[in-house]
Parts: C-alpha cells; structure tokens; sequence
C-alpha cells in the first residue's frame, strides 16, 4: 500500500511538473486563436482588405490543419519534446514575422507559418497529458487545463481589441502588438521544454514520414478553401471555381488511396476508421469545428460594424461566451471523472449550442447587446459540454499506441472543420452583402431623413464619407466598394446614413445562423449514433498497455458490437 502511495504521489507530482512546462504552449495556442477575433476587424481596414480578412484566419487553420496529423505521426515515432519544441519554435517565428507584415497577403502568409507551429502545440499537449494519466482519471487534471484555456480564451479577446484600439505602442502600431505578445511567451516556453520537461515516450523507432499524404491533403484541402473563398466573386459555376474544386477533390481522393496504401505508416490509418466510436468522434468533432471557429470570426465582426463597439469593447462583450465555455468544460471534466460517460453529456451539449444558434437568428441591427451577450453565453456552455468529452472519447477509442494519432486525428478534424467554416461562413456574409446593401439604400433613399443625410455628408470634412455620399447622390454602385473593404466607415457616417449600412450588414451576418443550426443537428445524430467504449483505467505509455492495447485491438475489429450502449 505504501509502495502504491508513494508512485501515485510521486505520479502527480510528475503530471503537475510536466503541465507547468508545457501548459503555456497551450495558452500560447490559446490567446492567439483569440485575440485576433476582436482585431481582424482593424487589422483589414488598416490594410484596405476587410473582404478578404477569412484567409488571416483560414491561413492559420489551413496550416494547422494539415500539420497536425503529421505531428501525432512524428510524436509516436521519435518522441513528443522535440516535436513540441519544433512547434513552439514554428509558432513563434511566425508570430515575429505577422507583426511586421506590410499587407493583407504577407500576413497570410506568416500566419501560415504561425499555424505549422500550432499544429502541434495543442494536439501534443494532449499527448504528453495523455501519457501520464488514464482516461477515467484524466480530468482530475483537467482543471489544470481548463484554468490555463479560460484565462487565455477570456484575455486573449481584451488584449486583442485593447492592442488593436490603440493607433501605436512604442512606435508601433497598435494591432502589430496582437502578434508581438506571443514573442517573448514563445521564447520562455521553448527554454523551459528545452531544459525542464521530462515526459515517457514511446521506443524511438525509424518512422517514415509520408510526405506523400501530406501533399496530397496540402493539394486537396487548399484549392477547396480558395474556391470558397473566392467562389463569390469569380461565381461558383466559372471556369476558375469549377478547376479549384476538381483538383480538391481529386487530392482529398488521392490522400485516402494514398492513405489505404500505407496502412501503418500513413498520416492517419485507414483501418482506425473501422471502429465506429473513433470515426463517429471525429465526425462530430469536425462538424462542431465548423461551427466553434466559425462563430469566433463572425461575432466579433458583427458587434463591431453593426453595434459600433470598439475592439476593446468588442473582447469584453465576448467574454460570457468565454465563461459559458469555461462553466460547460468544468462542469463535464468533473461528471466525467466521477461517472466514466461522456455520450449524453456530448449529447446535451450539442442540443444548448443548436438552442444558441437558433437564438442567433433573432438578432438584428436594432436588437440590445446584453441579448446578443446572454445568446453567445448558452453557445459557449454548448461548446464547454462538447469539446472535452470529444477529446477523451477519441483518445480513448484507439488501443494506448496510437495515442498520438488519435489526439492529432481529434485536432485535425477539428481544424478542418474550422477552416471550411470560416471560409465558408464568412463568404456567405461576404455574398449576402452587396444584394442586402442595394435594397436597404433603395428603401432609404425614399425617406426625406435620408437625402437630407446624404447632402450633409457631401459637404463633409472626412474625404471617404464625403465621397461615398456623392456616389450614392449619384446612385453610383461602385461607391459602395469603400464601405467593403474599409467597414470603419459605417461609424463615421451621420446616424441616418448609416443605419440602412448597419441593418445590411446585420442581415448578411444573420444568414449565416441557419447553416451553423443545420451543422449542429447534423451532429447531433451523429452523437445520438454514437456507441461509448469504457474509459481505461491504467497507464497509458506505450510500454506498460500490452494488455489494454489488445483488448482496444479487439474492439476495433469487432466494430461497433463491442461498444458499451447507454
């Protein structure tokens, strides 16, 4: 018994040391997902790209998205610290780089190498946490996490919009300072992973990378966000939309022949997939992405350009989105500690978030913010419900090693979801916006209040307001084109001008509620099809789970027959 005492002690200290070196590469990760959300916003009109402000973030995700399985792979193969010093290395580097970007495009770019490195700090912490603790006991330490994630996830909108509000910093511009923060975060991490972490990992063996895989996914996954981007302006039958799809589809069909070819040395194992609970999992995690990352990049836009609040003010009103997070996460870390079961709880977590965004679809310009804030605090208590069972159910439906491909699998799904549904939602507010502009100036223009409004923006001292109130005397649509890429501008008008602007940006945010309800009924009977599996109980390094790994085999090959039932 003494002996048995004194490994668990000398465990949770173990655990407790490892989480305090790797934990801020998590909040790393974290706070920039987002503290650009109340910023991008002021990022792209400082650029003159506010229509193209989706590839600051679809960038990211891309990168993300398409590293993280190779992380998982590498991580099994040669060990998760210098894999995860590699990504916070990335991570950094790029952050320096976004800073100083001189345009809309370059930052793309750099958030790109951004996202290489975010690929792997999230999904490996995981892991390494992973490594150390079974699945039933993991969320004892998941308060750990969840203290590092909200904290993070509550600044990271405040600073956010406080760097973005103010016009410089010590010479530097105030935006700039949104990807600064994570420089001197980045360099410390990276220190203290080089000279204090201490994690198992499993027998270095010779892993082939299969770069193959990795490009064709690159191939398939970038030409479909482009033409979801695009396919507004270029016109989703054209020339240019229909190839982009074509050469997406035939990478996205190359990776899996690709994939069922390798067997164990691919990205992700094809054979995984034939256990039920695992590719339902990743199913709804890849359905909930679309929807969480989603939600981030709209919000935040909605509340600046139609309420008029600041970035500042924008962070802080996304706050009870944050806490509802935070509340659902501890609240299902702890049933699921005491109980072993996570499917209802994903379940009723799924139903809050589709309850939330069917709320969303009541908003409009004239609706207060305290509803708007009360509605994003029952999405964010969905997301809470859902997001830490996904992980542990995933991790735990494949045999202890392959707990590196089941983590980046959970991520990269995650992530690819995300991605489509940033590029998706926002070109869906993008497409939305010139036929909801048309209308409501038509309607105005038939009001005294408004003509009168526009003759005394004409002779006004702003040079965009004045012009853009002359092309609208003018019935001049093209004028319309500064108040797409410069969204300030609504603010600047008089209140009777701006308020048709105000409703039709309203609208075009409001159309995208529908797709993100229909997103969560989809998961949902995904989750209500979904089998559970008991959470494991004993270690899981590689090198002591002969006999659970066996018994997860065994699961896998009988399928869904095996799985325990509610």
């Amino acid at each position: 018994m003494r002996r048995n005492r004194r490994s668990a002690e000398s465990t949770h200290r173990q655990v407790k040391a490892t989480l305090c070196v790797i934990l801020p590469g998590l909040f790393l990760a974290t706070l920039d997902q987002t503290i650009v959300t109340t910023a991008v916003r002021t990022i792209a009109d400082d650029l003159d790209s506010y229509s193209r402000q989706a590839w600051v973030t679809t960038a990211y995700l891309a990168a993300a998205t398409v590293t993280t399985p190779l992380y998982g792979k590498l991580a099994d193969g040669y060990g998760r610290k210098p894999l995860f010093a590699a990504a916070i290395t990335l991570f950094t580097v790029g952050s320096a780089l976004c800073a100083f970007a001189p345009s809309m495009p370059a930052l793309a770019a750099f958030r790109t190498v951004q996202g290489l490195g975010a690929g792997g700090l999230i999904a490996l912490t995981f892991t390494m946490i992973g490594d150390l603790v079974p699945a039933r006991e993991r969320s004892r330490y998941q308060g750990y996490i969840l203290a590092v994630y909200g904290i993070a996830s509550l600044l990271g909108p405040v600073i956010g919009g406080l760097l973005a509000g103010q016009s410089t910093i010590l010479g530097i511009t105030g935006w700039r300072w949104v990807f600064l923060v994570n420089v001197p975060i980045g360099l410390a991490t990276l220190v203290a992973v080089i000279t204090r972490l201490r994690v198992p990992s499993p027998p270095r063996t010779r892993t082939s990378v299969d770069w193959l895989g990795a490009a064709l996914l690159t191939a398939g996954l970038v030409p479909l966000l482009v033409v979801a981007d695009q396919g507004r302006t270029w016109g989703w039958a054209s020339g240019r939309s229909s190839v982009c799809l074509a050469v997406g589809v035939v990478g996205i069909l190359g990776f899996v022949l690709v994939e069922a070819r390798l067997g164990e040395r691919a990205l992700l194992p094809v054979r995984a997939f034939g256990n039920r609970a695992f590719a339902l999992g990743v199913l709804i995690s890849f359905l909930i992405g679309a929807v969480v990352y989603g939600a981030i990049a709209v919000i935040p836009q909605f509340l600046q350009v139609v309420k008029g609040s600041t970035p500042t003010v924008a962070g802080l009103q996304m706050v009870p989105a944050v806490a509802g997070l935070v509340v659902g996460s501890v609240v299902c870390s702890r049933m699921i500690s005491r109980t072993g079961r996570y499917r209802k709880l994903t379940m009723s977590g799924i139903a809050i978030l589709t309850a939330g965004s069917l709320l969303a679809n009541r908003v409009t310009a004239e609706i207060d913010v305290s509803a708007i804030m009360a509605f994003i605090f029952v999405v964010g208590i969905g997301l809470g419900c859902v997001l830490h069972p996904l992980t542990v159910a995933i991790q735990n439906s494949l045999p202890p090693t392959d707990l590196g491909v089941s983590t980046a699998a959970a991520g990269f799904f995650r992530q690819i979801g995300g991605t489509l549904g940033v590029a998706v939602f926002l070109s869906i507010v993008f497409a939305q916006l010139p036929g909801r502009l048309t209308s409501e100036l038509e309607t105005a223009s038939e009001t005294a209040e408004f003509r009168a409004a526009v003759a005394r923006s004409m002779s006004g001292s702003d040079p965009a307001v004045t012009a853009l109130a002359r092309g609208l005397a003018a019935r001049d649509p093209d004028s319309l084109g500064v108040v797409r890429e410069d969204s300030s501008i609504v603010q600047r008008l008089d209140p009777a001008l701006a308020q048709p602007f105000a409703d039709a940006f309203a609208d075009a945010f409001r159309a995208v509620s529908p797709v993100v309800c229909g997103l969560g009924v989809a998961a949902l009977l995904a989750a209500v099809m979904w089998k559970e599996l008991p959470l494991r109980r004993g270690s899981q390094t590689p090198e002591v789970s002969a006999v659970e790994g066996a018994a997860q085999m065994k699961n896998l090959s009988s399928g869904p027959h095996s799985a325990v039932t509610e």
